[in-house]
């Protein structure tokens, strides 16, 4: 079955940088497009980075563009989202997110904190 398991996430001060992983199994990684979703207590989740499959075409939500990079390892079957110069707003649970055969399929999600 789909497996989504992502890691990486912390405490971390206002300006620096996190690398969060999401290890994905039980479908063909290479073939999908990859998400990354965040979703601050009280807020609905919102997509913040994408990765095509075999073209790794990204796009971004405007407020984490020049900061954030999605990338992904085929070989690994891991996406990855480096966060830079990471703000108070950037708090939040973030979660890998795979569609496949039409159907959402998420990880646990790891909590990600900025904060002096």
């Amino acid at each position: 079955q789909v497996q989504l398991v992502e890691s990486g996430g912390g405490l971390v001060q206002p300006g620096g940088s996190l690398r969060l992983s999401c290890a994905a199994s039980g479908f063909a990684f290479s073939s999908y497009a990859m998400r990354w979703y965040r979703q601050a207590p009280g807020k609905e989740r919102e997509l913040v980075a994408l990765i095509s499959s075999r073209s790794g075409i990204t796009n971004y939500e405007d407020r984490v563009k020049g900061r954030f990079t999605i990338s992904r390892d085929n070989a690994k079957n891991t996406v990855y989202l480096q966060m830079n110069s990471l703000k108070p707003e950037d708090t939040a649970m973030y979660y890998c997110n795979a569609v496949v055969t039409s159907t959402d399929h998420w990880g646990q999600g790891t909590q990600v904190t900025v904060s002096s």
